[in-house]
């Protein structure tokens, strides 16, 4: 049988009220007392009840996380840096997984309230807004870590994808390409990270007076990009030497799709990403690409959210942009 805070109190032969106290540490409590209450819980084997002990402390030592797709790359990197920063200031992580569905994360949002979490971190490429007016309800400190969409909130991290974006076009340029095209994903573009990565494209094509050549397609996956498939090929007729890529997804289905036409990466076509993903480096030859500190990404945003917990009337609502770096590897060729 599992014993209880009467159990403890029985051995310990002190009132329930003092056991509660020399757990909770919230009021003083004699030697003795404290002596023979810790004896008690350790014969015993005594287990406080988390959810009960929040309610009087107010602190539950839980950090909430909502994922829409566990299976993700994206979101295992940012996840680590999560769970790893947690652990370091003595804090559990509850973790679900949506696969996308909005409305299982509003049944996980009010689950994690009655878990009395301190606070809430999503990680996903989705937006689901009732969502967030639903955490902002909540009071409890959160951030909204998202692959594709831009998210205002105070406690979210990011990376200036425009200027990120502008110079690793003028590495294009540097490397001699004239024509280059970029290819992003169009789907809600005005709220999207895409379009500060094509806004960098296009400024760094018209610092050197060279015509833009924009090409969307609809995802990531292969039918998406096998769908713009004549316009990659127009823009190779028309002189197109580099492909500027908003995703590692898009740079590798298009290097895929050159390889299986019979040129040669980067003696024909040159090609870069974004993102910096584990699979850039096992794929031949190695992508030239933008590294998102995906890891840092989830670390920062865990400590700023421990920092508002600790302290929330001193703390800093300014967003956080974290430097990034262009990998310049194998598949850039420089040209004459």
């Amino acid at each position: 049988m599992v014993a209880t805070i009467k159990d403890v109190a029985k051995m310990a032969d002190v009132s329930i009220s003092t056991v509660s106290r020399v757990i909770n540490d919230s009021k003083p409590v004699s030697p003795e007392a404290r002596r023979r209450v810790l004896h008690a819980i350790e014969v015993l084997d005594y287990r406080p009840n988390e959810v009960a002990r929040s309610l009087v402390t107010k602190k539950s030592n839980l950090i909430g996380v909502i994922v829409d797709d566990i299976g993700s790359m994206y979101v295992s990197y940012v996840l680590r840096g999560v769970e790893e920063i947690g652990r370091m200031y003595n804090y559990d992580i509850i973790l679900l997984s949506s696969y996308g569905d909005p409305e299982l994360e509003l049944k996980f949002a009010k689950l994690l309230f009655q878990k009395q979490v301190e606070g809430a971190i999503i990680i996903s490429s989705t937006l689901n807004q009732k969502l967030m007016y639903r955490l902002e309800e909540s009071r409890i400190p959160y951030a909204n870590i998202n692959r594709f969409y831009d998210i205002e909130e105070d406690l979210t991290v990011r990376i200036n994808y425009e200027e990120v974006s502008f110079n690793m076009v003028e590495y294009l340029i540097e490397q001699g390409h004239k024509k280059i095209a970029s290819l992003a994903i169009r789907k809600d573009i005005d709220r999207t990270e895409e379009k500060y990565k094509v806004d960098g494209y296009e400024s760094a094509m018209k610092e050197h007076s060279l015509k833009s050549s924009n090409i969307y397609t609809l995802g990531i996956d292969e039918k998406s990009f096998l769908d713009i498939s004549d316009e990659i090929d127009s823009a190779i007729k028309n002189g197109v030497t580099a492909f500027f890529c908003s995703q590692d997804e898009i740079a590798l289905h298009l290097m895929n799709y050159l390889v299986d036409r019979g040129m040669k990466i980067p003696d024909d076509i040159s090609v870069t990403g974004f993102g910096g993903t584990a699979m850039t480096n096992i794929y031949r030859p190695k992508l030239t690409t933008v590294r998102i500190p995906y890891y840092d990404i989830g670390a920062v945003a865990i400590r700023r959210i421990l920092k508002k917990i600790e302290d929330k009337d001193n703390f800093s609502e300014e967003r956080i942009l974290l430097p990034v770096e262009i990998l310049k590897r194998d598949s850039v060729k420089k040209i004459d």
